[in-house]
Parts: C-alpha cells; structure tokens; sequence
C-alpha cells in the first residue's frame, strides 16, 4: 500500500523533487522523482499527473544536445506514470505522442537516430503505454486527419526498427508498438468496437499508409528465416489485419466515387487518400504482387507457426477481401490448399478447419469469380502436373498433389460443372493417367510363382476381425514415394464423390478401351471413382452433397464388373504357353521354371504366335498388373457396395476362384486380397465360409465348364482352390464332379496333365485332412494280406513286452525255431512238405452266425476317390513331364495316406504301383528319386510286411550300392557339396533306410548290407550332415530286431571287415556274442558262478545254440 494516499500529501512529498528536476536536469534527479512516484497511489497519481509531467516534459523540450542516459530515465519515468493514469485531454496525448517520437528524430537522415537500444526499447514501450493510457473517446478522437503527418512518422519509424534493427527483442516491441498504434491491439479495453463511420474514417487514414506499411512488412516476412518465427508471425498478423482493415468489402462498398472535400490544410489534404474503385484496382495488383512473395517464402518456412499464420492470412483476407482481392485469391487459394497435408498436426487441422468454414459459408461455391478462378488454376494445374511429376524431387511432387486434392476439395459440388467441360475433363483425364503410369520392367513379376498351394486365410477367428492385407507394392515410372499414390487415390474418390459418376465412368471406359497402355491406370482410377461414389474414405466438407444412389452405384459396378471379366481383359498372357513350345523353351526358360500348362487356350487366340511375335516380359508384367488391378477393383466394388455385393457374387466369385488358383504369385495374392473384402463386404466370416455357402452354383460351374474343357481351360483351377479352402461338407457336392474330372483327364491326359494332377493332389490332400486315421497305426491291421502278412505281423510282438515279464527258456526255444525257420524261408529252402504242413496247421475258421454269401458293405466315397485317383496316378507316373511326374508322386502319397485303413483297396494297388515306383526310384531324375523315396516310405509305414520282400529284392541292392558308390565321391567333396542335390539324396536315403527296416521288419542278411552302406559314411571325412545320419539311433533302429544295440552290430561288423582288410585274425570271446542278445533274451551271464546253470541245464544248451546261430550267420568272425 502506497505511503501517500491523498493528492495533498502526494504534493507535499513530490513538490521539492519536482522543483529542482525543473532547475537541473540530472539522471541522480529523474531517479530519485521515479522513486519518489513509487509511494504515490494511482488515485493521487491521477490528479497530480499534468504537474508531475511538466517536468518531465521540460527536460524533453530544453533545447541543447542531452545524454542519452537522461533522455532514457526520462523516458522510463514518463512511461511509469502513463501506466498508472489515464490522459483524458486530446491535446495532452498529441503533445506527448510528437515529444516521444521526437526521441528519435534524426534531423539529418530520414531512418531513426542512432541511439542507444536501451533508448529505442524505452521509447517504443513509452509510445505504447501512452496509446494505452488514452481515456474513452479520446484514442478515436486522436486520429484526426490533422494527425496524419505525425501518425505517419511514427509508423515509419516503428517499420524502419522492426526491419533493420539487429536486436530481436527491439523488432517484437516494435512491431507490438504498430499493431497498438493501428487499433490491432489485443487488450481487452482498447479500443472497443467501432462503428461504421469510425471504421471508414480510420480506413481512409490507414489507407495513406498501406503501401508503406505492406511493403516494409514483406522484407521483414521474405527476410532471414535466422530472424526467428515470432517476428515473422507478428509481422503477418499486422499485414494482414491492416489490408483486411482497410480493403475490406464492406467498407468498399459505401465508398462514394467522389471525393469530399476534407476540411485540412492543403498540405495534409495531399497525403490523404480516396478509396474509390481506380484506387482498389491498383493498390489489389500490387498487394497480388506482394501476396506472391510472401506466399512463397512463407509456404515453406520450417515453422509451423510460421505456416499457421500464412492460414489465418488467407482466411481473414478472402473472407474480408474476397472482391477487392478478387485478383490475390488464385495464390490464396492454392496456398490454402497446398497445406492440407502438411507435415504439422496443428497446420492440417487449421486448414481442414478453414476449408470447412469456407464450404460453410459458401465462399467458393457462392462466389462464382473465385469457382472460375478455381476451375481454371485446376486446368492449369492438370496441364502441368505430368511435368511437375518428372522434374520436381518426391516433396515438390507431394506439394503439387496436395494443390490439386485442396482444389478439389474446395470446388466441392462445383467438380460436377467443371468436367462437363470437355477440356477440363480431357486435360485431368490424360494428367492422370500419364501420372499412374507403372513400371512394368521389372522381371520378378513373371519370376515369382505360386508353386505351393494353401489355404486362402487362416481360420476364421484370426481372419474375421481384420481386413485383408493390401496387394503388393507398386511400383511406378514417375514417383517411388507411397504418400503420393495416396494423395492420387484420394483425388480419384472425390471426383467420384462429387463428380457425374455416369459421366466419368463412361470417359475412363473409353480410356480403358482405346490403348493398352492406359489400361491399368483407368482400372485404378475406375476402382477408386467407385469407392468414392460410395461416400468411403472421402472428407464431405460440403454437408449438404446428395451421393450416388445405392441402385445406381450397383448398376455402374456391375457394368464395369462385366468388362473386367470379359474374356479379352482377363485371361492374359502371364506366361509362356508350355503345351504347345515346350521343346522350344526347355532350353530358355531356365529362369522362368514355372509356366502354367494349359493356361491359355482359345481365350488367347489372337495372341498366337502364328500371328504375333511371342509376349515380352514387358508385355506379361503387364498383363500381371492389368489383373491383379481389376482383382483389386472387384475387392473395392465389395467394399463400397457392402452387403449388396451379395447380388453381384454369382458373376463374381467364379473367376475370382480362378485367379486364386493362378501360378503366378502376385494375381494369386490378389485374388486373395480381393476374396478377403468380398468376406468382409458381405458378412462372411472366412473364405471357407464364402466357399461353403456358394458351392452349390459354384459346383455346377464347375461341371458345365467340364465338358467344354477347350473353351474353359482354367475351370481346375477353381475346384482346386474351393478343395483347398473348405471342409467336409463339400464332399457330398464335388463327388460327381471329381468323376468328371478323372473322366476329362482319361481323355485330356496328354494336354490338361498338369492341371488335373493339381486338382487331384488338393483333392487327396483335403480328404486326408478331412479324414483323418484315428486308428492305432502302430498295431497290426486287418489279416487280408494274405498268409504271409499274417505269421510275419506277430513277429514284433515279442520285444514290445515289459522287461519286467520272465522269459523262459521254452519261450525262447520256440523264438529261435521260428527263426531258423523263416530265414530257410528267406533263403529259399522251403520243401513241399513243409507247406503243405503249414497249410494244415491252420484250417480256416468257420463263423457259425454266417448263414450266407459274404457281401462287402459300400466303400465310403472318400475311399472310393481315393482308389479311382490312385489308378489314374499309377499310369501318370511315367508321364515325360518332369513336373507331372513330381506331382504324380504327391499324389501318390497322399492316396496311400486316405486308404491306410483300407487294406483291401490299398494292397492291390500298391502291387500295381510298384513297378513303376520301382522305376522312378532307380532310373530317373534325382528329384524324381527324393520324391519316391517319401513315397516308399509312406508305403512301407501302411503296407507294412507286404513289401519286405519286393523292396529287399528290389530296391535295397541298389540303395545300397548307391551309397557305397557315392561314399568315395562325398567324402573328396568340399563345404559346397552340402548344398548339392547328390547330397539331399544321400541324406534323405540315410535318413529313411532306419525306419524303412524297422517298418518292414528286414533280416540280419538285409540289415548287414544296410550297415555296410551305413558305416562308411562314420568316417570323418564325410560331411557333418551325413556323418549325423548315419549315426543317429534311429537309422539303426531297424537293427534292434536281433537284440543288440545297433552300434554294437555295427562295432562288430566294422571288426570283422578289418580283419578282412589286415588279414589279421580277430577272436570275439562267446561271452561277446551272448551280450549282444542279453538285452532280448535276458541271459545273465554275470551271474555268480554258485550261481550259473550246470552244463545240463537247459538254458546252458540255449546258449550254445545261440552261440552255434551266431557263428553261422556271422562267418567273418569265425
């Protein structure tokens, strides 16, 4: 609380202070009168304030050079006590205004003096604490036409500080000090609101300065962006409020065109300005000319904040302006718009905020000069941008897309009207076009292949929730930036959006018709014409836009829909047609290993050689895009239409089912992609889903397409992918169609092999995974493989029993008569008596409940298929195809899978199979080899004893020898080796030669060749892989059949084979026969000797015998 409350007391203690600052003027006197003011009130400050002021201004007026110093303390007291009165007389705050700007007066240079900046910084803030301080009416009253001389001069001097001094802080004050000076404050009680004829008076005053004023503020705007931003913000804020003030339509218009006669001296009169029409005309050309620039500079400026006010410039002018600046709203608007997708979150949402206030108020769409100026910057804007496209960097390209987007969204409802002019349609047209122009060089396109058929999506938990994944990048001839085709696409929906989509769509039709090099890029615009018509993805800033009606956007999709599907447009070459130049290419064709067979047939006619040269890759890139575009379009036609897309699915998801089955792998993941939406679009959960609930005309399809093979080349394909992609329940509705199809390949079976043969192997490969043997495949199966398969299956039986169970010695009596048996067998020495003995001991069992014929109940149809399939594939397993062949053999193996558990059928066709399987595996190519290897294994895991004999006679020799063979060869091999397809075959033989002796049960005389081949590859020489192979357990599991640990039996060959080598003798003591079969027939040889059998005992015979059986099957260790 201040010391001195009352006027009297105030006066008492500022009287002697004042007295002596009026005699000497000090800095030690302005000080201490300042101090002095610290202790007044406001209230008395008030009353005392013309006293305490002409001192002050006394020290200002005295004529003489004075400090600096002086002239600052001054300066700062008077500014202490204006902020805590009010000047309440005009001609106090003129005198004061002229005595302060005075401060910096320069009488010999038109700039400020060259002063102290503490002095400029203490003037300026004085000039705006005094305009501050005027009281009511007395600031309006201050502009006066009299004042325009000394209003003038200080304005010029505040300009000239904001452009050209280094200090920032004094180029903010500055410029604060402007925007006072110009009523463009914003405190809250100065001024208050004006009304019309205030308004015109200030601007016929302010219009005397706007040149001044405009120009100097675009050097500062324009300047070194080092200035820092909120110069620049604060320079904008006033450049646009003046012009906005001052050019404002509204004042304008009441503007007379004659001149009143001012009541002013003549000298003042001539500084005054007239704003009639002449006036406007000149003064918007030439802030046009400045707009440009600053536009310019300030569109790019790093700061956002920069960028923001450039927004709030071009609203307050277009708004405020629109006629007087009818010329500036091109470069406004285009500058608006260009920032729709700037980088700065806060500078996208003031844009979309404006261009939305601007739809609101119809400041384009009811203006009809800005919607013309508009339409023409966009024909302009189109007849340039493929330039822009190849000359500007990836930032120039996304401003430039951005510009055309923001025109777009501006015109609104307006698009319709501009492309029903044939130019404006024309020149955006072919921009568009040029622009989406793709890159089709790239030979990986043809490259990849889908050689693995799979299921379309996962299952429909995991696939419902989310959209499908987007097709594969694209690659373009004239930008490699992702942003870009976005904008591209957003342009494309909203001139579907607020465009005649009749119109449009009939336009890019023709484009789409007239050359095959617009052809991709009009499907991509028709795709997103259609989308936008829907109303998806597209920001309405016009609310009241009426959209294309459901009914009309069906009709338009399914017109477009018919095109795309035509036989011309969708069965392209994609690939080199293998059935009819094979023999030509086999040799050329080594990078492009997979070329459909059958793809094209007289869909393609016109593309025949005979006609035409052979298709480019160039050409078949092409044609992959064409497709997959148009799958895409299908895709995106499911999504604007949403569950009507449920009407358009019979002419739809047929040769979309066909393109899922496609080799290529880029139309293959399209069609994916463009299932998924259709599952999406139409509430189905899955693609299996959306097979299941179409099947029944899928089917038939299917069927009728069959029987005109010749002009429907592709109709496997689509059962392939509805095989792959659905479940059980197909069954029923495929049976007969899977019988046309084994019928049609009967007859087509050395031109469509390749085809079928992947219908059947996705056929095999459902069933097994439809049908799956739940049975125990480790037990013996059913007792109709004859006498054989029936005393050899019990075999096993014996080391599958506990250890906890007592052997005794009648038990392994019996074993080793029935050994000796079977290996008389084996060997053949069998006698005539003995089998007819063998008959006789086991007469066939009589059911009593069978009171007739036996009649074999109907086989389930996925046995049925299965037999009928693996009949077909045993006479395509020596098809010439090596690809065929390969598939064949998949198949092959699956149908041994589906019929395990039918004997009966498996059997007899594996009987017939078995030549031919024979011949792959020991004569044919080594990939050929691998693959019926897999097979033989299958066989021999289902089949079981009834192979034994066939593959130790004929196959196993040569395993072996192969092994043995190739064991020199590998072990001289370097670290490349590995990676060779030699090698995959030596492992994989390896690999399975374990288990196939343990499936088929071999002998000791087929185990010892096995274990010869087997040894060599222990070396260390040998690759790492091999060696593990042939060590591990379970390769040598087969030999656990005698009882002895397999390393063991392979120990003792391997002695026994040095003996051999070093022709040195090598005796095994009998106790090492007997602990080899220890662990099978418990025969505890370390028992005490109080203990052991005495010679009569018979287990002490046993063991000879053993011993006797041991030396005679092992005659190298005699």
């Amino acid at each position: 609380m201040a010391v001195f409350d009352t006027p009297e007391e105030a006066f008492g203690a500022l009287r002697p202070v004042c007295v002596q600052l009026t005699k000497t003027q000090t800095v030690e006197t302005v000080e201490h009168l300042q101090a002095r003011l610290q202790a007044v009130s406001d209230s008395a400050l008030q009353e005392l304030q013309q006293y305490i002021l002409f001192p002050l201004r006394f020290t200002l007026k005295t004529p003489g050079p004075k400090r600096e110093r002086l002239i600052q303390s001054v300066v700062e007291c008077l500014t202490f006590v204006l902020s805590s009165t009010c000047v309440k007389e005009q001609e106090l705050l003129q005198e004061l205004f002229s005595e302060l700007s005075a401060c910096l007066y320069s009488p010999n240079s038109q700039k400020p003096a060259a002063v102290s900046e503490e002095l400029k910084l203490a003037v300026i803030r004085g000039l705006s604490t005094l305009m501050h301080s005027a009281y009511g009416d007395i600031i309006l009253a201050f502009y006066e036409p009299s004042i325009l001389p000394r209003l003038g001069f200080a304005v010029s001097l505040l300009l000239d500080l904001a452009e050209q001094e280094k200090s920032k802080q004094i180029k903010i004050a500055a410029l604060k000090c402007l925007q006072v000076l110009l009523l463009q404050c914003d405190c809250q009680d100065h001024p208050r609101s004006l009304g019309e004829l205030e308004q015109k008076q200030l601007g016929d005053l302010f219009a005397s300065f706007l040149p001044g004023i405009s120009m100097a503020l675009t050097r500062v705007i324009t300047g070194d962006f080092k200035q820092g931003h909120s110069i620049v913000v604060s320079s904008l804020k006033i450049f646009y409020e003046t012009v906005s003030f001052i050019m404002a339509d509204e004042q304008l218009e009441r503007i007379s065109e004659v001149q009143p006669k001012p009541a002013v001296e003549h000298r003042v009169a001539e500084l005054m300005v007239h704003r009639e029409a002449k006036w406007v005309k000149n003064t918007s050309d030439k802030l046009t000319l400045l707009l440009k620039k600053i536009i310019e500079c300030v569109s790019v400026h790093p700061h956002w904040k920069v960028r923001l006010a450039l927004i709030e410039l071009i609203e307050a002018l277009l708004l405020k302006c629109g006629q007087s600046l009818v010329g500036s709203a091109g470069p406004l608007l285009k500058a608006l718009v260009g920032l729709v997708n700037d980088e700065s979150p806060e500078v996208q949402a003031q844009c979309n905020k404006v261009l939305r206030h601007f739809a609101d108020q119809k400041v384009v769409v009811g203006n009809r000069a800005f919607a013309d100026i508009l339409a023409e910057n966009l024909h302009s804007l189109a007849t340039s941008l493929p330039r822009f496209m190849t000359s500007q960097d990836d930032q120039g390209k996304f401003s430039t897309l951005s510009l055309l987007l923001g025109y777009l969204k501006l015109l609104g409802p307006k698009v319709n009207f501009v492309l029903h002019s044939v130019a404006h349609l024309q020149r955006l047209s072919k921009a568009l076009i040029q622009v989406l122009e793709l890159d089709v060089t790239d030979v990986k396109v043809v490259e990849e292949r889908r050689w693995n058929s799979g299921h379309l999506s996962a299952s429909p938990e995991t696939a419902a929730p989310q959209p499908w994944s987007p097709m594969q990048r694209r690659y373009f001839r004239f930008f490699a930036d992702e942003r870009l085709f976005l904008l591209l696409q957003q342009v494309c929906q909203l001139l579907g959006f607020y465009g005649d989509l009749y119109l449009l769509v009939d336009h890019f039709m023709e484009l789409y018709h007239e050359s095959v090099v617009y052809r991709k890029q009009a499907a991509m615009i028709l795709n997103e014409l259609v989308v936008g018509a829907a109303g998806l993805e597209v920001e309405n800033l016009h609310e009241n836009h009426i959209k294309t009606s459901p009914e009309d956007l069906r009709e338009i999709v399914t017109s477009i829909l018919e095109e795309y599907t035509s036989q011309e447009n969708w069965y392209l070459i994609t690939c080199i047609e293998s059935e009819e130049v094979e023999e030509e290419l086999t040799m050329k064709r080594s990078g492009l290993q997979a070329i459909t067979r059958g793809a094209h047939t007289c869909q393609v006619t016109s593309f025949s050689a005979f006609s035409k040269p052979g298709p480019t890759i160039c050409s078949m890139n092409s044609n992959i895009w064409q497709i997959c575009i148009q799958l895409e379009g299908i895709g995106r036609f499911a999504y604007a239409l949403g569950k009507d897309f449920r009407l358009l699915l019979m002419s739809a998801l047929y040769p979309v089912l066909e393109k899922a089955g496609d080799q290529t792998l880029l139309i293959s993941q399209a069609a994916t992609s463009a299932m998924m939406d259709i599952c999406h679009a139409c509430g189905y959960n899955s693609v299996q889903h959306l097979i299941n609930q179409n099947s029944d005309y899928l089917v038939n399809g299917i069927s009728l397409n069959l029987r005109h093979l010749s002009l429907h080349p592709h109709t496997p394909k689509v059962l392939e992918v509805m095989l792959w992609n659905s479940d059980a329940s197909l069954l029923p509705l495929v049976a007969d169609v899977v019988q046309d199809v084994l019928a049609t390949l009967d007859q087509f079976y050395d031109k469509r092999a390749t085809s079928f043969v992947g219908v059947l192997h996705a056929l095999l490969a459902a069933l097994a995974q439809w049908f799956p043997d739940t049975s125990d495949l480790g037990q013996p199966q059913e007792q109709s493989a004859g006498e054989e398969g029936s005393h050899l299956s019990q075999r096993p039986a014996a080391p599958e029993k506990g250890l906890e169970n007592t052997t005794t010695a009648e038990d392994i009596e019996q074993f080793l008569l029935n050994y000796l048996k079977e290996k008389d067998v084996a060997d053949g020495n069998v006698s005539d008596f003995d089998n007819e003995e063998e008959e006789q001991s086991d007469p066939p069992k009589v059911d009593d409940s069978d009171t007739g014929p036996d009649v074999e109940p109907p086989l389930p149809v996925q046995i049925q298929i299965a037999t009928d399939v693996m009949e077909r594939c045993i006479h395509l397993s020596s098809d010439k195809d090596l690809k065929i062949r390969l598939k064949v053999l998949d198949v092959l193996d699956l149908c041994v899978v589906v019929l395990q558990s039918h004997k009966n059928q498996l059997l007899p066709l594996a009987h017939r199979a078995w030549p031919s399987l024979v011949h792959r595996l020991t004569n044919d190519d080594p990939l050929v080899v691998l693959r019926a290897f897999k097979v033989l294994r299958t066989l021999a895991g289902k089949c079981g004893d009834f192979l034994r004999s066939r593959f130790c006679k004929d196959i196993l020799p040569k395993l072996a020898g192969s092994l043995v063979t190739q064991a020199p060869v590998s072990a001289r091999a370097g670290p490349v080796y590995s990676h060779t397809l030699a090698c995959k075959l030596q492992l994989a033989v390896l690999q399975g030669l374990g288990p196939l002796c343990e499936r088929l049960d071999l002998g000791e005389g087929d185990l010892n060749k096995v274990a010869d081949a087997c040894l060599i590859y222990l070396s260390t020489k040998q690759p790492v892989k091999l060696q593990e192979a042939a060590r591990r357990p379970r390769i040598s599991h087969g030999f656990s059949s005698t009882g002895a640990h397999p390393n063991q039996l392979l120990i003792l060959r391997q002695s026994c084979s040095l003996k051999n080598q070093l022709r040195v003798k090598i005796v095994l003591p009998r106790t090492a026969f007997l602990k080899l079969l220890s662990c099978r027939f418990q025969v505890h040889l370390e028992k005490p000797p109080h203990t052991r059998p005495s010679s009569l005992d018979p287990s002490n015979k046993l063991i000879f015998a053993i011993h006797y059986l041991f030396i005679s099957n092992f005659p190298l260790c005699r």
